[in-house]
Parts: C-alpha cells; structure tokens; sequence
C-alpha cells in the first residue's frame, strides 16, 4: 500500500508497524506508541515526603491515554526512604493509592492502559527529603554535585545496604507492586535503570561491594532478579516489566563492559522460571544521554572498554543482542531513547523492537499516536518546563490536542 502524506506535508504511519496491535503480557494493545515514564514533578503535597496525585496530575494523563495505548507513570518511589525530589507521587500510602487510582480511573474510561514504575533512588537524594535519614546504595560512592535541596551529595555519602536491607527493599518492591494494582494500575515496571538503587548495584563503577551482592557481575545482577521474583511473585509476571539502560552516563554510571554485563543479566532474566518471566523488557538506546548530544554519547562509549564475549562484540554499543536473547523466551522488547516520528517505524520494520516509547514528544503532544498515524503537525517541547513550573499548568497539560479546547484537552 503507497504511503500517504498528510496535508501537513508529514507521512502519515498508520499503516506501518506503529499500528499494528500487540499482545503485552495480559493485556492487548492496539498500537505500539508508549509513553515513557516521565518525572514531571508536580503532584501536590500532602506531608513532609508525601506527595499525592491531584487534579492537575489526573488531566494530565487522562490527556495522554487513547484506546489500546500504553502509559508508564512517571517513576513512584515505594517506601518514604525512597525518594529523591519534591512533587513526586509515591506509592506507599492510603492518599496516594486513592490518589492513583483516580488517575488509572480516568485513563481506563479512555480506553488505554497504563502501568506503574516502581522507583527507590538510592544514592540519588539528599536527608532533607528523608527525614534526615542517611542515603543508602550498593557503596559508600557519592554522586557529584548538589541535591535539590542545594547540599552536596558529597556531604552525606550514602551508606552501603546490609544484606538484610536488601531483602527488606525486595520484599517491599513486591509490596508496592500489590499497591499499584490495588490503585488500578494495569501491571508495573521495575525501575533498573538510570543510576537509580537497582542500577547502583549493577555498574561496576559504583558498587564495589565484596559481598555476594557486589564483585562478580553474577553477584551484581543478584538484587535486580530478586527483586523481579519478588514483584512476579507478588502481582504474576505477565503484569510485570522492567527497565534497563545498560549504557546509561546519567547519575555517574559507566560500566566497563555494559555489552557482556547486560547480555549476561539477559540471559538470567530469559531463563527465569515461567512463574517469574517478565512480560516486557524496556531499554534505552545508547545514543540517549541526558547531557551529552548523539554523536558525543556514541563516540564516548566507542572510546570505553571493547565488548567481551564474540557474539556482543560483532555489534558493539546496540540493543540488538539484547533484544535476540530475550525474544528466545518470548519476552517482549520496548526501546526508548530520541525516537521522532522518523525513526520510530523503522526500527519496528528492521525487527529491532516490539513498541517504541516516546518521553519528550508525548509531554508536548497528548495526543501523540493520532499525530503520528494521521501524519500531523507536532507541537514543539519546552524544556525549561519538563521538571515543574510556575504556574505548575505550564508545560504540563497546556499543550493542545488537535481540535482542543482552551484547556488542552480534545480529540
């Protein structure tokens, strides 16, 4: 069938493999244009450390749903001690279960479906937004610069989790993911990734642990399975993704080796009992970086360390080998990282990915997929506005729809 361009001069992609419907553990979507799970930071508060979904938060995502189309909220710290920054809705209390479930509510009476990132920061947070408590990660490592509270992470260096707070954090991931769904989320993702707790364990850069947590890369994938046989456990595994970034700079993360590490942790999460076998794998492509442009973050990671193991090296630096090894267990694969309305396609054509996830076209296009399918004009984003504004409105559920109304809402 010949591709038609829209009158906005844009091919139109409804007749390509971004709209094509895809089976996502237990639940069926009708294309394959996912939202990313965005911080946006602007939940109101209710407490010190507790922040519930409002108003404001339920227009916002009730905005971005459509039928057969898949949200990740943004990241939802699981316990108190979890957090990191200000605005952000947890899911560890009544107020905010309620709170969600608005949300998932107003998303569902649209047709869509919408999962829940499960999220603890680790080293990435300060004590002001812990109640004075000290930080914890896989070591005593700091990050560089200042919390959001303006004191330096150097000033209160994490303290490297005991094995018995290990299997406290484990149990409680499992714990949220039942909170989520209580909420009405349709399933969660494992947050692992980013340089947040779970990927504090995995780079070898950070954790420096001697113990049967830290070491061997075996040692260092061990938190992040257990946490995803806790969480399968917990809500049954096809409710169940997880979030990867093996080639992740953000948070001072950079591993030696992340073609053979993540291929290794791949392969454990491929052979994981039927009980505990994920739905989804979510990755984010090596070209994205938080601060470095394309070419910079590639040429960065070509300068690193050579890739071990023959079968990774042939393609350094992809999510290629990665996808390979997981779709021998039918596990499915969602790729994010500057994806635009040209690219997302063609790497569903080449077979390299099961759903494209979009971050900084959905904030600035609620209705993202029928831009896409119908080949229309893209608002442009604002980033001064991505991590809250003033008022908090703007650059959050101010972007019109096509035929919106004032409010930003519409078709």
């Amino acid at each position: 069938m010949p591709s038609r361009i829209s009158p906005s001069g844009f091919k139109a992609l409804e007749d390509t493999p971004l709209f094509q419907p895809l089976r996502l553990g237990h639940v069926q979507l009708q294309h394959r244009v996912v939202m990313a799970p965005l911080t946006r930071m602007r939940a109101p508060k209710e407490s010190d450390g507790v922040f519930v979904p409002g108003d404001i938060n339920v227009q916002y995502y009730s905005q971005r749903a459509s039928k057969g189309g898949l949200l990740l909220s943004e990241a939802c710290p699981i316990t108190a001690l979890a957090c990191g920054y200000p605005g952000i809705p947890g899911i560890f209390t009544a107020s905010q279960i309620a709170g969600w479930r608005r949300v998932t509510d107003a998303v569902h009476q649209k047709g869509g479906f919408i999962y829940c990132q499960l999220w603890h920061v680790g080293r990435a947070t300060v004590p002001s937004f812990l109640g004075g408590e000290t930080p914890v990660s896989s070591s005593d490592i700091p990050l560089e610069g200042n919390g959001l509270d303006g004191s330096p992470y150097a000033q209160t260096p994490p303290r490297p989790m005991t094995v018995g707070e290990i299997r406290e954090t484990t149990a409680e991931f499992g714990a949220a993911a039942k909170r989520a769904l209580q909420a009405g989320f349709d399933g969660v993702e494992i947050h692992s990734a980013n340089g947040y707790l779970l990927e504090q364990f995995l780079h070898d850069n950070v954790n420096k642990r001697t113990d049967a947590y830290g070491g061997s890369v075996e040692n260092r994938c061990r938190f992040t399975l257990e946490v995803i046989e806790a969480v399968t456990a917990a809500v049954g595994a096809d409710k169940v993704g997880i979030r990867l970034s093996p080639f992740n700079y953000f948070q001072d993360t950079r591993d030696s080796d992340p073609n053979a590490h993540w291929a290794y942790l791949c392969q454990q999460i491929a052979s994981l009992p039927k009980a505990h076998q994920l739905a989804y794998v979510h990755m984010v492509e090596p070209r994205f970086d938080e601060v470095l442009d394309e070419q910079a973050k590639l040429d960065s990671l070509a300068d690193g360390a050579p890739a071990s193991g023959k079968a990774v090296a042939a393609r350094p630096n992809s999510l290629t080998p990665f996808r390979e090894i997981l779709a021998k267990a039918d596990i499915k694969f969602l790729s994010a990282g500057a994806f635009t309305r040209d690219n997302a396609a063609p790497k569903l054509e080449a077979g390299d990915t099961d759903a494209v996830v979009f971050g900084r076209w959905f904030i600035a296009n609620p209705d993202l997929p029928k831009r896409l399918a119908e080949g229309l004009q893209l608002n442009e984003y604002d980033r001064n506005t991505f991590y809250g504004a003033d008022p908090p409105e703007k650059g959050y559920v101010d972007y019109p729809a096509v035929g919106a109304g004032p409010d930003g809402s519409g078709a």
